[in-house]
This record gives structure tokens, C-alpha cells and sequence, in this order.
């Protein structure tokens, strides 16, 4: 972790300005502990009231005037968002997926927008891992069962030599694969752009979807949110299945039909699934969302497979590092758009 103190004693000569913190409760507490070392240099924090929640084009267009920075988790910053709020100058992604931001729009208005690569690619990957075997060993069953007075020894699958499905190779698929090696698993590969030199070198093979689908005993979804990758597990795809196959998603929930997937458990045509990111987050309205959470073959978690103590500080850091370069009239060392006329 970067101290904040450290973070920012560079930058004595910055001027004051709000930054409004969005996001969930772990990074808030986290953002609150630099909030002494920020006052120092001048900066007000301001923390988004209410619970954790992604935050809507309405609330963002209250909170942030006057601000010209904005830690943000995955909330929803578009055109009017930036037309509203003038002063706004970058939206700091605590994060690498800005799907939620119109950077388009951004770019239109002068508005710089990050993200946080390298910071929880690890972070991510070990979840993967850590959702695989609890999938694998009924670790969660044997857990709930023994705790229910039962002792029952219910049986799990290997891992060990089992085939690893990756769909999206960047940078967390990468780390996942690294993973597998260690357990001796065959590593399907599957990429709109495929880098065979790396899955030469990492003892992977790209192959075409449908092959992935139907030869992986484990499936694990690792690509950004596009229109190439929009609803890539359907109906369709899910049909390659194998019944004794498990899917796992850490990217985005936009990746999954939720009703081919709830269909194929209850059919039998997919032995289960680890679930950490869906459509709306908290999923309290969605009915489907509702009805996979309570499936008792489905493992849910609140998107947490990125957030560790470590990873939210390292995500915190690089993005405020990304805010004070702004400040001081420099390119964001981690920016996604290049606005041609820089607010400022």
C-alpha cells in the first residue's frame, strides 16, 4: 500500500478542491483514512451519503457540483452528467471496466476518464480460483451441512487435470491460467483477439467458443463488456455444455443471460455456477437475479472477487494518483480518452 501521506507530499502546491467518493462501503472506509493527509494538501473529501449502491445520473448530478475529481465505482456518468456539472475535470475509475461511463461524452466535454490496471488483476484471479474449488469440493454444501449437526462427507470432483475454459485473455485471464498450471489443468482459450504468442508461452490453446464450451470442465468469464461479448453465454452457447461443466463469472453480469443460465441449471445441462458480478448491483429488483442467488446450485458473492484490503488500497491510490496529475495540468498516467480540450 501506498501511505497517503506519501501519496500526496508531492503535491504541496495543489489547490483545494472536492473530491466526491462513490463506491462501496470497503472502499469507503479505505478513502476515509486518507482523508486527514488529503486535508493537508487542501482537498476536501466528500463521501457519497447512503448505502452502497451504484449511483444514478440524478444523484451524480446533485453530489458533484463544485467537484473536480470523482473516485468512482460503477456508477453511471453520462451526457448529461457532464454537461451538468462543469467543474467535473476526470472520473477516476476504481477500477478497469468503464462501461458505465459515456466516454464518448467525456471526451466531447474536456472530461478526462481512468482506470486502475494492474492494481487487483491478481486479486481477481485468486477469487476465480477460489470459486472454482468451492464449486469443485461443494465446500459451501459441506460447510452449511455441517454446521446443520449433519456429518455427511459429501463427495466433490477433482480439479487437479480437469480442462479450464478462459473466455477473455487480458490481463486477469492471464493470471487465471497461471493458476491452472499449478494445478496441472489443459487450458482452453477463447479471445476476439487472440495472442498466440503468450498462450504459447502460458500453455494455452485458443479455440473456437463452441469448442471451449463443450470440452472445459470449468468455465470462467473474463472479458470487458462490449457488444462483441454482450449476452456470450446463452441459450446457444450454453448448449455445448457438458453436465458435470461449472461456470464461473468475475467480469460483468451483462456477459450471461440470466435466463439461459437458470434454465440450464434446472435442466441439468450445467453442474453449477459462481456468481459474483449481475446485471444491477444490489440485484434487488431483478427477479431472475433473485431466483439464481437462491439456487442451490449457484454460489453468490457481492462483486467482492477484486476488493481485498490490499487491492481496494492500490486501486485508491492509483486512482487519486490519476485525479492530482489532472489537478497539476498533466495527462493522467491511466487515462482511456484523450480530451482534446481538457476542462481546467
Amino acid at each position: 500500500m501506498c501511505s497517503p501521506h506519501k501519496l500526496l507530499e508531492a503535491h504541496a502546491s495543489v489547490t483545494a478542491f472536492p473530491i466526491r467518493i462513490l463506491g462501496s462501503g470497503v472502499m469507503a472506509r479505505q478513502i476515509e483514512a486518507r482523508r486527514e493527509a488529503l486535508a493537508q494538501q487542501g482537498i476536501e473529501l466528500v463521501i457519497a451519503p447512503g448505502p452502497p449502491r451504484r449511483l444514478t445520473e440524478a444523484e451524480l448530478i446533485e453530489l458533484l457540483p463544485g467537484c473536480i475529481g470523482a473516485l468512482a465505482g460503477m456508477d453511471a456518468y453520462t451526457e448529461r452528467v457532464f454537461a451538468t456539472v462543469p467543474s467535473l475535470r476526470i472520473v477516476a475509475r476504481i477500477g478497469v471496466g468503464y462501461d458505465r461511463v459515456d466516454v464518448d461524452a467525456a471526451t466531447r466535454h474536456g472530461v478526462w476518464v481512468t482506470i486502475t490496471p494492474g492494481a487487483n488483476h491478481r486479486t481477481v484471479a485468486d477469487a476465480t480460483f477460489c470459486a472454482i474449488l468451492a464449486l469443485a469440493r461443494r465446500f459451501v454444501e459441506q460447510v452449511n451441512d455441517t454446521r446443520a449437526g449433519n456429518w455427511n462427507r459429501l463427495l466433490g470432483v477433482d480439479v487437479c487435470g480437469k480442462t479450464l475454459g478462459i473466455i477473455g485473455t487480458g490481463r486477469i485471464g492471464r493470471e487465471v491460467a497461471k493458476r491452472a498450471r499449478g494445478f496441472d489443468m489443459r487450458i482452453l482459450v477463447y479471445d476476439i483477439a487472440p495472442d498466440e504468442r503468450w498462450a504459447a508461452e502460458a500453455g494455452a490453446t485458443y479455440v473456437s467458443l463452441p469448442t471451449l464450451m463443450a470440452e472445459a470442465d470449468f468455465i470462467t468469464l473474463h472479458a470487458p463488456n462490449t457488444p462483441q461479448t454482450r449476452g456470450i453465454i446463452c441459450a446457444e452457447t450454453l448448449r455445448y455444455c457438458k453436465p458435470t461443466a461449472f461456470l464461473i463469472n468475475t467480469a460483468r453480469g451483462e456477459l450471461i443471460d440470466d435466463q439461459a443460465l437458470l434454465d440450464a441449471l434446472n435442466a441439468g445441462r450445467l453442474a453449477g455456477a459462481a456468481l459474483d458480478v449481475f446485471l444491477e448491483e444490489p440485484p434487488d429488483a431483478l427477479p431472475l437475479a433473485q431466483q439464481l442467488i437462491r439456487h442451490p446450485k449457484v454460489l453468490p458473492t457481492p462483486h467482492t472477487a477484486g476488493l481485498t484490503v490490499e487491492s481496494v488500497d492500490r486501486m485508491i491510490d492509483q486512482a487519486l494518483r490519476n485525479i492530482l496529475a489532472v489537478v497539476r495540468g498533466e495527462r493522467p498516467p491511466d487515462a482511456v480518452n484523450t480530451p482534446p480540450h481538457p476542462r481546467g
